[in-house]
């Protein structure tokens, strides 16, 4: 029976469920004091994410802890680039740094296609014992980066305020561009099936600097390759809900839904009662409070997601942040959202 599977499985799929679902982005990380005492003994991101026993330990936190809705994998956008022979690193404060910038025709020539069962079995591992760990008391989420993004970062070699370089090639190299955007689009569809094969029952595809693009540059450089990767999964997994996130998106929402995905993340930039109006009603909506909320009193919080949810009613909804929850965030206002969000009827019904 449909009621005996995960509460964020059944809502995303636009089934009717009593309350929206709630999970948040970066939910495992840097705010749980268990997840810093973890890093003071394992220092390095990539051993943290690509170690099977601690990619599961840091993806179990959250859950043991709270209990959200969904679970969701502990792994980085960029953890496929290595099995494509990008190789990269991630310094702490510093962000990731890609060793060798993807930046001439032979560079792109020489990229493997991804073979994620070879070069990340430690993923597979991962999310089947998430699920058989989690059972039907929230849903395993898979993601991944999308192509525009992961191509930024490999172009500008780092994280960038101002992505002259990527768009420098977008603007005077735009087929060498494409070509790479090309093969990224084909290996991180391969990923996400291995993802959902392996144990994902919901997916979400960042796109984090796609929001630095002008809408005419984003239906040219990462609107085509969203929709790449959506359908080639769509071809394998059709029933599996597909969520899209973009940084800063106020200026492509309705772009975004026509990638061909069933729900879109907003960020806390949009009202949600606007967002609502500028999607058309079979799209789900993800999101969106403000992650410097949770800073903020207890009385705030839960004003503030109540108000959020009354503006999604009769929308398919999932409870979420407009953005990772931020470092430094006290874990007992963790708990406030997630609380607040799996007893929203009762508070509702209080106003």
């Amino acid at each position: 029976m449909t009621e005996s599977l995960p509460l964020l499985l059944r809502a995303a799929r636009g089934e009717s469920v009593s309350r929206p679902p709630v999970w948040m982005m970066r939910q495992a990380g840097r705010y749980m004091k268990v997840y810093r005492e973890l890093r003071e003994k394992y220092p390095s991101f990539r051993d943290r994410s690509e170690n099977p026993d601690l990619s599961y330990e840091i993806s179990m936190q959250p859950f043991l802890e709270f209990e959200p809705d969904g679970v969701i994998l502990f792994s980085d956008i960029l953890t496929p680039l290595p099995g494509m022979g990008i190789d990269f690193d991630i310094v702490e404060s510093k962000g990731p740094l890609i060793n060798n910038p993807i930046r001439n025709f032979d560079q792109v020539k020489a990229l493997n296609p991804l073979e994620p069962k070879a070069s990340l079995p430690f993923v597979g591992e991962v999310l089947g014992r998430l699920r058989e760990s989690v059972g039907n008391k929230a849903a395993v989420l898979g993601f991944v980066g999308a192509p525009w993004t992961l191509a930024a970062y490999v172009v500008e070699g780092k994280s960038s305020k101002n992505y002259s370089v990527i768009k420098a090639m977008a603007f005077k190299e735009p087929e060498l561009l494409h070509m790479l955007l090309d093969h990224f689009a084909v290996s991180i569809a391969n990923y996400l099936n291995f993802q959902i094969d392996s144990g994902a029952q919901v997916v979400q595809m960042f796109d984090s600097w796609a929001g630095q693009l002008s809408p005419i540059d984003y239906d040219t450089f990462a609107a085509p390759y969203q929709k790449k990767v959506v359908d080639l999964v769509k071809q394998v997994h059709s029933d599996t809900p597909f969520i899209l996130y973009i940084s800063g998106s106020a200026g492509v929402i309705e772009r975004m839904a026509s990638t061909g995905v069933d729900i879109v993340s907003l960020d806390w930039t949009v009202d949600m009662a606007e967002g609502c109006t500028r999607l058309p009603k079979d799209i789900g909506i993800q999101g969106n409070v403000d992650p410097g909320l949770l800073f903020g009193s207890p009385e705030i919080i839960r004003s503030r997601i109540i108000d959020t949810v009354i503006k999604a009613k009769g929308r398919k909804h999932i409870l979420n942040l407009g953005h990772g929850i931020l470092p430094g965030t006290p874990e007992e206002n963790a708990r406030v959202f997630f609380e607040t969000g799996k007893n929203i009827n009762e508070l509702i019904a209080k106003i």
